[in-house]
């Protein structure tokens, strides 16, 4: 009897994030329910609940997100900010997944633990493709900007990020990514 428990878990944690990924790709995160959830997994909206406690970490769980990121290795150093730039822009209004789970992660570690296993594993090769020195810094370095960038485009609509255009905010923006991606590292930096 305790070997088969721990299987019916399973597949019911299973079940709930299959039902999660479909609901909140088809209806979004704002209008996907627990409930709608639930009856798509053919469960109680109460084990939902049960195994992952609301629907930001339900979400968080669920939430499978490809960055797409270029290939940087062949762009010449002059454009690979802008390249960046122009494609998280586009991932960015192309697919409210990302902006769900950025909006979550402000206030739900699981979704702040997701959001940073997302952009750690898949931002960390893209920048490391440049062969500058400390990669881990400058991924880190372009993510808050990156994060902090749509945070006030996409979630907090703050103005004038909200309305600039792609062209006027790549270029505003460009020239800090630039910098963290291929400048030299800062030469007063002492350790701690």
């Amino acid at each position: 009897m305790t070997d088969e428990r721990p299987r019916r878990s399973d597949a019911t944690r299973a079940a709930i994030l299959r039902a999660a990924k479909e609901r909140f790709a088809a209806d979004g995160y704002e209008r996907a329910t627990i409930r709608a959830i639930a009856a798509d997994a053919a469960i109680d909206p109460s084990m939902v609940m049960r195994y992952y406690g609301s629907k930001e970490r339900l979400f968080a769980a669920a939430a499978e997100f490809d960055l797409r990121l270029p290939e940087l290795s062949g762009t010449p150093a002059a454009e690979v900010a802008s390249m960046l730039l122009t494609h998280f822009l586009e991932r960015w209004e192309d697919d409210e997944t990302l902006t769900a789970l950025l909006r979550a992660s402000v206030t739900n570690q699981a979704a702040a633990d997701r959001m940073r296993e997302i952009f750690t594993a898949q931002l960390v090769p893209v920048v490391e493709q440049l062969h500058t020195d400390q990669p881990r810094v400058r991924a880190g370095l372009v993510a808050s900007q990156i994060l902090g960038l749509a945070l006030c485009r996409y979630v907090l609509a703050l103005a004038p990020m909200a309305t600039m255009s792609r062209p006027e905010t790549i270029a505003w923006i460009a020239p800090t990514v630039q910098r963290y991606l291929l400048g030299p590292y800062p030469a007063d930096v002492t350790a701690g």
